[in-house]
């Protein structure tokens, strides 16, 4: 287990810090009772794998050759 660091990445924070952003501005207008603006927080919601997926497309994501662990043989 600690041969991998859990997808602690450029990629990975700046896709989950952008998807907050769009759950807080979608709870908000949920507060408000504005379907415009919740819409909106969805689509950020939304931006936010995007952006996140093409990071790590861009290389700045996990090593894809380290991202597993060698399995260890069973006794």
């Amino acid at each position: 287990m600690s041969g991998t660091d859990h997808g602690h990445t450029l990629a990975a924070w700046t896709g989950v810090t952008i998807a907050f952003i769009g759950f807080c501005i979608s709870g908000v207008f949920t507060v408000l009772a504005s379907p415009i603006g919740f819409a909106a927080g969805l689509v950020v919601v939304a931006l936010g794998g995007i952006v996140g997926w093409a990071m790590s497309a861009a290389g700045l994501g996990q090593d894809r050759t380290k991202s597993r662990p060698e399995q260890q043989p069973q006794h």
